[in-house]
């Protein structure tokens, strides 16, 4: 990368490289914020020689998706292999500048900002503190109360055809402070500072560091950015939400745009790899079809968690990033999974929740379970190592079983649970579970079946009332208002009245009917719970070698780092 040159132009330079197409704001910067009275004050500093600030741009032959038009009027694209220089700092001032000289009007949803009523104050000292520049004509003249319209000259008209037209309507002494103020905006020299040669990952670095917003640049951001391509009318950004729409209307909207970029680099680099630095190195010629095949794994990998495993929302998923590694099988093995191929797949999901797998460095390890995943889509056993190793016993779900939302350990609790299909206590009609429902502790779909506050005056700690074990996936909230604080023994025989299948339906929550129900004795109950879910537990993570001698799972913080930035 060559040294960053400083550099200084005029406002007119900077107008004809937009005009022409040379210079570019790529769209992972953010929207245009600025409102009137801001591009006012900015001009109001040029116009009388305050300094503001430097702009920081990326002189590259690299094209990336960015702002096609300001205020209406569209931005060429300059032909393949010419250089452009794409804004890394001053897209709003930029843009401020821009709109206000040509007069245009920016559309901020259902309303618009008219840049052209910006105006400057031809009575005002153009050396003094009031002034030059104002965001709109006043309503009447602060000092004079008889409204002067020849007082007030749009910004835009400093543009020579307007310009030439107004002077002739001014008195001699504004059309002078008129032509002074166009000397002054034309002869204003801007700081600059010229990156040159430098890659992307480079260039989206510089802008991290300065952005003013403190908010670094997500991968997805700066590929969407890079992967922009016009002819072939491949959008990355619009492209990923299609995607989220369609798995939105079937309980897996909430798989993140990373994962795919993850999954889309283990199919197209060579040495099979998930890292940031990979992901921004991908060729933009491979990439769309990359793009699409990872789509189209992902979504048989949805219907893989839905259907056979009735994982029924993402939202249950111990962690977002197993997509990765099932759309890695689906892409290799488009049929569907047979029966040793299922049970391989189920072991490797829980091994992977139960451990925390990736709660911490998911780039390194998701390159390496890869290696895993094609095994199983071989047919082969897969060669899991002692970083596998899980701990499935009721201890240990006693254990580790505090109930939360955000654990992968008790997101495996939780999607056993749902795997049993639970019925409706009342009329013992299929559960319906949901991503909103589900997000928090005390969301609708969860549902202690001994109440906290009957816990509580029994002296009952809050840990162990707060447990997995103690809960139940419901879709009637009519459940949780009709419980309150109630014990089962009293609310269950109310519920029988209306089920007669009431057992059964118990039973798909794994719940045992038994005696202690009758008489609230939790104690027994939650021991039950927690047995019952390390049988299902043992059912799915079949004992191996590598799990001897384990004392007993770390107990890591094992939070999905895409439900911790939420």
């Amino acid at each position: 990368m060559q040294q960053p040159e400083p550099q200084s132009r005029n406002l007119d330079s900077f107008l004809h490289e937009i005009d022409k197409g040379a210079i570019k704001i790529p769209l992972f910067q953010r929207d245009f914020v600025w409102e009137r009275a801001k591009s006012a004050a900015l001009l109001d500093s040029v116009l009388k020689g305050y300094p503001v600030g430097t702009f920081i741009l990326w002189k590259t032959k690299e094209r990336m998706r960015s702002v096609r038009d300001i205020g209406g009027v569209p931005l060429p694209e300059l032909p393949e292999g010419e250089t452009v220089e794409q804004v890394l700092d001053g897209q709003q001032r930029l843009t401020s500048l821009y709109a206000a000289v040509k007069g245009l009007s920016i559309q901020r949803g259902k309303r618009v900002d008219d840049f052209g009523e910006i105006v400057l104050d031809l009575d005002a000292d153009p050396d003094g503190i009031q002034p030059l520049v104002l965001p709109r004509v006043p309503a009447s003249d602060e000092q004079d109360e008889t409204p002067d319209a020849d007082r007030y000259a749009p910004v835009a008209s400093l543009q020579d055809k307007k310009l030439f037209a107004l002077l002739g309507s001014l008195d001699p002494a504004r059309s002078e402070r008129l032509l002074m103020l166009r000397d002054r905006l034309s002869k204003y020299r801007f700081s600059m500072i010229i990156v040159g040669e430098a890659p992307l990952s480079t260039a989206t670095e510089i802008f991290t560091r300065i952005n003013v917003t403190g908010k670094a640049l997500t991968v997805f951001e700066i590929m969407a950015a890079k992967t922009y391509n016009e002819k072939t009318g491949f959008d990355l950004a619009e492209r990923f939400d299609r995607f989220r729409e369609d798995l939105d209307g079937v309980g897996y909207g909430l798989i993140s745009g990373v994962s795919m970029l993850q999954l889309t680099s283990l199919l197209l680099t060579e040495h099979g790899s998930a890292t940031r630095e990979d992901i921004l190195n991908l060729p933009p010629a491979g990439f769309p079809a990359a793009w699409e095949r990872a789509v189209s794994a992902a979504e048989a990998a949805v219907d893989h968690f839905r259907q056979v495993m009735r994982v029924p929302v993402s939202r249950l998923l111990p962690y977002g990033s197993l997509i990765v590694p099932f759309g890695f099988f689906f892409a290799h093995h488009p049929a569907n999974a047979n029966g040793h191929e299922r049970k391989a797949l189920e072991e490797f999901f829980f091994r992977v929740a139960l451990t925390g797998r990736y709660t911490s460095a998911v780039e390194t390890k998701l390159a390496s379970d890869a290696r895993i995943i094609a095994m199983i889509a071989r047919g082969e056993e897969p060669a899991f190592d002692r970083t596998f190793a899980a701990e499935t016993s009721a201890a240990s779900i006693e254990r580790r079983g505090t109930f939360r939302t955000s654990g992968s350990y008790v997101k495996a609790l939780l999607a056993v649970l749902a795997a049993q299909g639970p019925r409706s206590f009342s009329n013992d009609a299929a559960v319906t579970l949901g991503n909103d429902w589900l997000k928090q502790a005390n969301s609708r779909n969860y549902h202690h079946f001994f109440p906290k506050a009957f816990l509580t005056k029994q002296g009952v700690a809050r840990e162990r009332a707060n447990h997995t074990a103690n809960i139940t996936l419901v879709d009637d909230f009519l459940n949780k208002r009709v419980i309150r604080a109630q014990p089962p023994s009293e609310y269950l025989p109310r519920f029988r009245e209306e089920n007669p299948d009431l057992d059964a339906t118990l039973r798909s929550h794994l719940i045992e009917p038994g005696p202690e129900l009758s008489t609230d004795d939790y104690g027994r109950f939650f021991r039950r719970r927690c047995e019952r879910l390390s049988k299902e537990l043992a059912m799915r993570v079949p004992r191996r070698s590598i799990d001897d001698g384990l004392s007993g799972p770390r107990d890591a913080d094992d939070v999905d780092p895409e439900d911790a930035d939420a």
